[in-house]
């Protein structure tokens, strides 16, 4: 099983580049997250997006341009599932407005595709990306009760000095504040794999960079975008990579492959 996460960074402008449908079209995913789509379910329906060989299913925020998750499943795989559901949010509506949780509850596992709040350069949202962690938090522990979880998305944080360029001078900046770190270190220590470090160690790459002063070009970026699972999946991964070359929107695809 191939699954991707992409922060596209708005859906249309990324499909209008093309960029999307040729990856698509090349990598053959099985599934593919997506975050900050930034179109509302109602503008989705109008704007009639085809995505050929894939279904969508989308999480749009109530605010028009903002956030948003969707997922988008194969064809192909999805005849080989007997049943298929997709659930938005986690019953709380101060996080569910704005369409960061989807959770795929697939046969061996849940697939939790999460865009993870911004705490903004005043770090005028970090209270409430705590408490979006922390819930968060209690619901992976519930659904693990169950069967394990994979968890995608953007995490909007680099919680250690090798996952950004400049680790001193962005010291306590957003994304890498110590309440950030600390929350993402939560995950981990509660017995979540961080996939890409479990299988490629110390590899140093990364999956966002600013638009200002060709941070792109220069490599000067920050690993934000993450597969996170269970420990009992371990045995299961195949390959956990970050797809660099990839081109479309600041941030770039993660990817997944398990062998189950």
């Amino acid at each position: 099983m191939k699954i991707i996460s992409w922060n596209v960074n708005g859906l249309r402008a990324i499909m209008r580049k093309g960029n999307l449908i040729d990856f698509l079209a090349t990598a053959k995913p099985d599934i593919v997250c997506l975050q900050e789509i930034k179109i509302s379910a109602a503008k989705l329906e109008k704007a009639a997006l085809e995505f050929p060989g894939y279904q969508l299913f989308a999480n749009g925020a109530r605010r028009e341009g903002y956030s948003g998750t969707a997922l988008l499943v194969r064809d192909s795989f999805l005849k080989k599932q007997d049943k298929l559901e997709v659930k938005t949010g986690i019953g709380q509506d101060e996080f569910d407005h704005e369409g960061r949780i989807q959770i795929l509850d697939l046969p061996r596992f849940y697939l939790l595709n999460l865009y993870f709040p911004n705490s903004n350069h005043a770090l005028s949202r970090l209270a409430y990306k705590q408490k979006f962690n922390a819930a968060i938090m209690r619901e992976i522990k519930k659904m693990e009760s169950k069967k394990p979880v994979v968890i995608t998305g953007d995490f909007n944080v680099a919680y250690e000095p090798i996952d950004l360029a400049r680790p001193k001078e962005n010291e306590g900046s957003a994304g890498y504040t110590l309440e950030e770190r600390s929350d993402m270190k939560k995950f981990l220590a509660s017995g979540l794999v961080d996939t890409f470090r479990f299988l490629e160690g110390q590899k140093v790459q990364y999956s966002w960079w600013s638009f200002r002063a060709g941070a792109r070009r220069r490599n000067v970026g920050w690993r934000i975008d993450y597969f996170l699972v269970s420990d009992k999946m371990k045995k299961y991964l195949k390959k956990a990579y970050i797809l660099d070359k990839v081109l479309g929107s600041d941030h770039c695809p993660v990817g997944l492959e398990i062998n189950l």
